[in-house]
């Protein structure tokens, strides 16, 4: 029988416009450290975004997000904090940050697959 591991997890949101505290949640990045896994799940839904902040520069959002996901798997080219241990990169990605792509209060719970786990809180948080 699987035993259930302690994972970590937040909501990636975009925030167009920090001073308004408005915010569409796009992704979830979870951290499982005893199955060394770190992934991240985006879905950018853009109607919602331009009826949230029609000014938004949805080209720079997605660099934003394709950037994320590529520290989250330490492929990002000439970056050193993709070159950090996945902890590092976890506890990095979610730190607090005034930018208009933000995580939430990193949360916790247990799992057996990290990877279904993270498709399940897409789903419900995202979706």
């Amino acid at each position: 029988m699987q035993e259930n591991h302690l994972f970590e997890y937040a909501v990636i949101r975009v925030v167009p416009r920090v001073e308004r505290e408005e915010f569409l949640n796009v992704g979830v990045i979870l951290y499982c450290k005893q199955q060394k896994f770190l992934d991240a799940l985006f879905t950018l839904n853009m109607e919602k975004l331009r009826i949230l902040a029609p000014l938004t520069d949805i080209t720079e959002v997605q660099a934003y997000l394709c950037a994320f996901e590529q520290i989250c798997k330490g492929a990002a080219i000439n970056s050193p904090i993709a070159r950090l241990d996945i902890a590092s990169r976890f506890r990095w990605l979610t730190a607090t940050r005034s930018t208009i792509v933000q995580t939430s209060k990193v949360h916790q719970g247990l799992c057996r697959d990290a990877k279904e786990t993270l498709e399940k809180l897409h789903r419900e948080l995202v979706e």
